[in-house]
């Protein structure tokens, strides 16, 4: 995926879940974070960082933080980019199956739907942006919402069907993503579940630009 414009700023803070405060052009912009996140490790007083500049007349702000610069990489933070990552890359992978997203399975909605001549697979998928000493961990902040997909993953699967849970590591630099129990032991005990319940646990990595992020090399997943 790219971004039709991209701007650098330098994080000046933030100021709640969606929004905070970036130096652009020497003044200070509020601007909105695409990211709910706790980031703390990421949006930090000083650092890189990049911003689109969506337009449209009701907006409250005029930017979107989308990415950070972390060393001498750059993470991408933008909740909506993992997921058209993830239609480029599974795309790739079955080129030739229909790939549906936003399908709705009973009470439960996925990410993808990808009917392949030996049956139906879906998928559900998680943007990754954490990085601890070369491990990415998921999540950074608790989700129940992420242990109920992982839930309804398993259900779909004892039904007869297909499961993956696919985490999109939006940078570079880690070797594996594991599950980040010391913030949400809850998920990481339902990704154990998932896993003995034969629901496919992937991971691919990103090569992230200021305007663009795409899926690099695939990743292990370890618990």
């Amino acid at each position: 995926m790219k971004y039709p414009n991209i701007k650098e700023g330098v994080f000046v803070s933030r100021l709640n879940r969606f929004a905070a405060e970036v130096q652009i052009d020497g003044a200070v912009e509020k601007c909105h974070v695409k990211n709910t996140g706790r980031l703390r490790e990421l949006l930090v007083p000083g650092a890189v960082c990049y911003l689109t500049e969506p337009g449209g007349s009701v907006r409250v702000t005029r930017y979107d933080l989308v990415a950070v610069k972390k060393g001498t990489g750059t993470v991408n933070i933008d909740s909506m980019a993992p997921n058209q990552v993830a239609g480029e890359y599974l795309r790739a992978l079955y080129p030739h199956a229909e790939i549906r997203p936003e399908t709705k399975y009973g009470d439960s909605r996925f990410d993808f739907m990808i009917k392949k001549t030996n049956g139906i697979l879906y998928v559900e998928v998680k943007g990754v942006t954490l990085n601890r000493n070369g491990i990415a961990l998921f999540p950074d902040a608790p989700t129940e919402r992420g242990v109920k997909h992982i839930r309804e993953l398993i259900a779909c699967k004892k039904a007869g069907h297909d499961a993956m849970l696919l985490f999109v590591v939006a940078m570079q630099g880690v070797q594996k993503v594991m599950p980040n129990r010391e913030t949400h032991a809850a998920f990481a005990d339902a990704l154990a579940d998932a896993l003995c319940a034969g629901v496919r646990l992937a991971a691919v990595d990103c090569y992230v630009t200021p305007d663009s992020l795409t899926a690099g090399k695939t990743l292990a997943v370890e618990l």
